[in-house]
This record gives C-alpha cells, structure tokens and sequence, in this order.
C-alpha cells in the first residue's frame, strides 16, 4: 500500500528542483518562437555554419520550431514527460542531460547526416529524456518502464526503416528528423549509463568511510 502511494505521489511532481528545468525550457521555446524573426538566423542549426565554429548553435537550435504545430506539440511532450517522470528531475541532472544530449543529437547529425543542412525543435532531446525515464522507471524496479523504454526503441527503430509519418511532416511543416530522435535516444542511454555508474561508485565511497 505505501508502494502504491508513493506511486501516486510521484504524478504530480510539483518541488522547485522538479518544476524549474521544465519550466526553464519552456520559457525560452516561447521567447525563441516570439523573436523567432530577430534570431532565427543567429541561433538555429545551419551545418555550413557549424563548419565554420558557430558551435553554440548546436544547442540554441533546439529551442526553435518550424510553426506553431511544432511548438506545441514538443512543449506537450515536455510536460508529458515531466508528469510521467519529473519525480527523478533535479536542477543539476536535468540541465546536465539537456545540454549533453543537445550536444550529441547535433553533433551525431553533423557527422553522420550530412543531407540536413538545418535542424530545428526539441523532439531529439526529448526522446532522450524519455528513455532515460523509462530506463530510470526499470531501476526502480517500476515495471510499466520496460513498456515505455520497447516503445520508444520500437518507434525509432520503425522509423529509421521507414521513415516518419507524413501527416506529421504536414502538420510541422518540415520534414521530420527522425535521426534526430535517434542520437536523442543514444544520448538518452548513455546518460543513464553514466549517471547509474557515478551513483554506485558514490554509494560504494560512502559505505567505505
């Protein structure tokens, strides 16, 4: 019963350690979509750019969106993923992922698609956060998270096979990144790996004192 509590708890996660990355995000996805005009060219992904060491574009590109379709459905994705696994967010890890994986999902697109001259959205990213809150579900022994971290693998795996869905593409406007979604994923995989390695090995120097 107190498991099953706890469980219900976690829905709503409303501390400020929880709130703020989220929020954080959200405000600068409204101000780069309100001063799309002013900075758009300053900020977004562009590979010839990159190649010329405009670097701090591959993590401000997330934060832009083809429309107003693309914007909302990524900041409903956002708080999607806070309500389902906003109870493991702190300030530190949370920053610590978005930039890491904003590195690796650009990065992993300038080396390995090098057809895509300009990116924009959070949608790499957030299919980071999702498996790693999938992945973070297992190691609390919560099992809906194999259900949540098949899925996604599964989405990512239908798509690089066969691409993403046009209605999708329409509705955005562009077409869709799906490699994107990938890197987002390894980017996803490789954080929890790290993090669940640096927390043994703090536990391990805790219980040698």
């Amino acid at each position: 019963m107190n498991q099953l509590n706890n469980n219900k708890q976690k829905r709503w996660p409303t501390a400020l350690q929880q709130l703020l990355p989220v929020i954080t995000v959200l405000i600068l996805a409204l101000l780069a979509y309100i001063f799309e005009q002013q900075l758009i060219n300053s900020l977004v992904y562009k590979r010839e750019l990159i190649a010329q060491w405009e670097i701090w574009r591959i993590f401000s590109s997330h934060f832009f969106h083809t429309n107003l379709n693309h914007l909302l459905l990524n900041l409903g994705g956002l708080l999607l993923l806070w309500s389902l696994h906003g109870q493991y967010y702190t300030i530190k890890n949370y920053f610590l992922f978005f930039i890491s994986s904003s590195i690796i999902v650009s990065y992993g697109l300038y080396l390995f698609s090098p057809e895509l001259s300009q990116y924009v959205g959070l949608s790499g990213v957030l299919h980071g956060v999702f498996i790693w809150g999938g992945l973070t579900d297992i190691r609390h022994k919560i099992m809906s998270g194999y259900l949540l971290v098949i899925g996604i693998l599964l989405k990512v795996i239908h798509e690089q096979v066969y691409g993403a869905g046009q209605d999708i593409a329409e509705l955005i406007n562009a077409n869709v990144a799906i490699d994107a979604h990938l890197w987002g994923v390894v980017s996803g995989i490789l954080f929890f790996i790290l993090s669940s390695l640096l927390s043994i090995k703090t536990r391990k120097n805790k219980n040698a004192k």
